[in-house]
């Protein structure tokens, strides 16, 4: 059976898609001649437990990928912006200040590619000093939710507000038990209900075991949100959360930085950039 083109999640399709194939069909890397984008797709039926590394470093035959709905798909843009502000945040001698600037940006240009074709817009008329323009703007009477996980969550989604025309924050502060690694929840400002339509960004830097962002994603579709309606934010990915993430969550997009292959006995991720929120704070 011929496979057509993958579908990007805004609907449209690239003109051409290229699959590199790796020994565990669970990961997929797609590369767009057209976008210039990378996709990670992941079955939510199969593991992938520390098989990313091996994605760049495949060769192997281009064939079309078909996208579909039991499938998480994790964006690493491959912009040279992004690949400096990771190299930034990687770097031990970073101070604070240094830091949290670059997660802040870094942040912003993550939420530009997750909210490209994915924001309401409205056309109507404006006169220009030159003349009458039809013009398209984003529909103010949507605003996007954005919810940072407290709380290097907060320097990631620093700039949110300033280009997203309408958005409204919802805190959540979550911490993570050093010995059990498993989450606790001290500060909820999630709305009881969710207009029907809404968009959330979910903004959290670490994607390490994935206990932070599974807690968090169930208190929003316990809210009503579908992980069609969500889409994830994070400075540094690794395989055990993005297979608790595909496995639970079918349909939801990440947006990442990096995916890196390790995460250690304590729950940090390897290479990775250390506590995040500790050096964006320093303390």
């Amino acid at each position: 059976m011929a496979l057509q083109a993958p579908v990007h999640p805004s609907g449209s399709r690239p003109a051409a898609f290229v699959q590199r194939h790796v020994k565990n069909p669970s990961l997929s890397y797609t590369a767009s001649a057209m976008a210039k984008s990378r996709i990670h797709s992941l079955s939510s039926k199969h593991r992938f437990r520390s098989l990313i590394p091996k994605v760049a470093e495949s060769d192997s035959v281009a064939t079309a990928l078909p996208v579909t709905g039991d499938r998480m798909l994790v964006m690493v843009p491959p912009h040279p912006l992004i690949k400096h502000l990771t190299s930034v945040l990687r770097n031990e001698q970073t101070p604070p200040a240094m830091f949290k600037s670059a997660m802040a940006e870094l942040g912003r240009l993550l939420i530009y590619e997750a909210c490209r074709d994915w924001l309401p817009m409205i056309s109507g008329e404006i006169q220009s000093p030159m003349g009458v323009a039809n013009v398209e703007f984003v529909d103010p009477r949507e605003p996007v939710a954005i919810i940072p996980i407290l709380r290097a969550g907060l320097a990631l989604a620093e700039h949110a507000a300033t280009f997203l025309p309408a958005t409204k924050t919802y805190h959540l502060g979550m911490s993570r038990d050093e010995e059990t690694l498993q989450p606790s929840t001290y500060l909820n400002k999630i709305p009881e209900t969710f207009p029907e339509g809404s968009r959330a960004l979910v903004i959290d830097p670490m994607l390490a075991t994935g206990g932070t962002i599974v807690a968090a994603l169930d208190l929003l579709t316990a809210k009503g949100l579908t992980p069609k309606q969500i889409k994830v934010i994070s400075a540094v990915a690794a395989p055990p959360a993005l297979e608790k993430l595909s496995r639970k969550f079918p349909g939801l997009l990440v947006y990442t930085a990096m995916i890196d292959p390790v995460v250690n006995d304590k729950g940090f991720i390897v290479p990775g950039l250390g506590d995040a929120g500790d050096r964006c704070y320093g303390t």
